[in-house]
């Protein structure tokens, strides 16, 4: 007899699972499913119930059963056989539970996800960029199927110089427009081309200071503060200084028109580059975006951006607007052929540029997000009207402020509400707790958190915003005045 049939007990359909959590259902199934394989508690050879009778008692949609089933048979955790149904792999051997002490830092994986970084991937424009497509390849020249030139395709970089030149007064041709990877690719390429050292905003992204810094290029902070980055404390030691003009990374200020000029002539004098990351540039919601500094000065000023804001951080395509100089130095350092992005997602791009579907879902996420802050503005304001939202009505996050000494309690706190969100000090230079202005201390770093508000699914986001006023700490009692001094005692 097939020992698969009776390799173990075929389970009805009051399989024991629990659906903890809100969010996509099948995911949670998956997990479900995987935990009980895991403990033990479905055992190798162990026949599953038909997804229709488990989409019946769980109360959920047939296909979104058969897909978890599908998808943990590519995992390994489940096989499937015609005629004998969907089983526990043998291989699949449950492992002994390790014991630790549940801790703040250490919960189950996060229900609520408020870490910045990336847009809402469902709104992804799956349409028309398959309409950009299928219109980019039945136009598509020859030569785009061979070796990729590393410039980049020649379509997109005429689309992009267009684009940024009509929306954040860029002022470049495509000759000096190359195209990578995103911009810590570009960040790489600009570092083994100028070299170190840099300066760079004292709050900005750790992973860009680690990568220039594993190619040999420190970095020292500049102090930031309402206007932006301090950009008077730049000295002719300084190679380039990268900067997050239009919106600080991550606590939100513009950079003071005096400063953008300011560093321009710095630039100038000593023949220093700025380095500007212009990362989510097109999203002001409370005026009109205030254009690249790059305008002011193409000789001096590299712009980097991608898609990553816009789009999708999956697809791999960023630019870096060049001083005419560093053309040729920065491709050769990238190499002789394209290592990284598809010429044929080059030229999709490139028609969704054209086409002004781009115009379109950047008008878009604009409203979504704009909308999105506003919730949590208005969160906020009914449930914690102690904790303010900083910076300018722009990105794709906002810093909340928080009293000083409770950043650390509320993070934990949040994680013990099932919510991923960061601290202001995790992006905080490790330089910057020493440096000085005018021979004084600046003191410890602000008390914050960072919050994505753009990255929920649109039914996942109430639940979240709920977490995260859960998590904030209360109002801070008053500090008592201190006692007026008594008169002494008479003799």
């Amino acid at each position: 007899m097939n020992s698969w049939v009776n390799s173990a007990e075929i389970l009805g359909s009051d399989l024991p699972l629990e659906l903890s959590g809100t969010g996509n259902r099948r995911a949670l199934l998956m997990d479900a499913l995987r935990e009980a394989v895991r403990s033990g508690r479905l055992a190798p050879g162990t026949r599953l119930p038909p997804y229709r009778s488990l989409a019946a008692d769980l109360g959920l949609a047939r296909n979104t059963v058969a897909d978890a089933y599908a998808e943990l048979v590519a995992e390994g955790w489940l096989a499937a056989r015609q005629g004998s149904g969907t089983r526990v792999a043998e291989r699949a051997a449950p492992v002994t539970p390790v014991h630790r002490p549940r801790t703040p830092e250490r919960v189950a994986r996060p229900v609520h996800d408020l870490v910045q970084g990336q847009p809402d991937p469902s709104v992804f424009p799956r349409t028309a960029w398959l309409a950009s497509a299928r219109r980019a390849l039945a136009a598509a020249p020859d030569d785009a199927f061979g070796p990729g030139d590393p410039h980049g395709r020649p379509e997109l970089r005429r689309a992009l110089a267009g684009y940024l030149a009509r929306v954040r007064g860029v002022r470049a041709a495509p000759d000096r427009i190359v195209l990578c990877s995103g911009a810590a690719h570009g960040l790489r390429l600009l570092a083994e081309v100028v070299g170190g050292p840099w300066a760079a905003e004292e709050y900005g992204l750790p992973f860009h200071r680690e990568l220039l810094a594993s190619h040999g290029v420190g970095t020292r902070p500049l102090g930031v503060d309402a206007d932006g980055a301090r950009v008077d404390g730049l000295t002719r030691h300084d190679r380039a200084v990268l900067l997050t003009p239009a919106h600080q990374f991550p606590t939100g200020g513009p950079l003071h028109p005096e400063r953008r000029a300011a560093v321009v002539d710095w630039a100038r004098a000593t023949g220093g580059l700025v380095v500007e990351d212009d990362y989510d540039g097109e999203f002001r919601y409370d005026r009109q975006p205030v254009g690249a500094v790059q305008g002011l000065d193409p000789e001096h000023v590299v712009l980097l951006g991608s898609v990553s804001k816009s789009l999708s951080p999956a697809l791999r395509i960023g630019w870096m607007v060049l001083p005419q100089r560093l053309v040729a130095p920065v491709v050769a350092a990238k190499g002789e052929r394209e290592p990284f992005s598809s010429a044929t997602e080059q030229l999709t791009l490139a028609d969704f540029i054209e086409s002004g579907a781009y115009d379109r879902q950047v008008r878009r996420m604009r409203q979504r997000h704009r909308r999105r802050r506003d919730q949590l503005v208005a969160a906020l304001h009914a449930r914690a009207p102690h904790v303010r939202v900083t910076g300018i009505a722009a990105g794709l996050h906002a810093v909340l402020e928080l009293p000083p000494g409770t950043e650390r309690s509320a993070v934990r706190a949040a994680a013990w509400q099932g919510l991923a969100v960061e601290g202001l000090g995790d992006y905080l230079h490790p330089g910057a707790e020493h440096r000085t202005v005018a021979g004084a201390s600046c003191g410890p770093h602000r008390d914050g958190l960072v919050v994505g508000y753009a990255t929920p699914a649109e039914s996942a986001y109430p639940e979240a915003l709920d977490a995260l006023c859960r998590s904030l700490p209360p109002v801070s009692p008053p500090v008592p005045a201190p006692a007026a001094p008594q008169p002494p005692a008479a003799p």
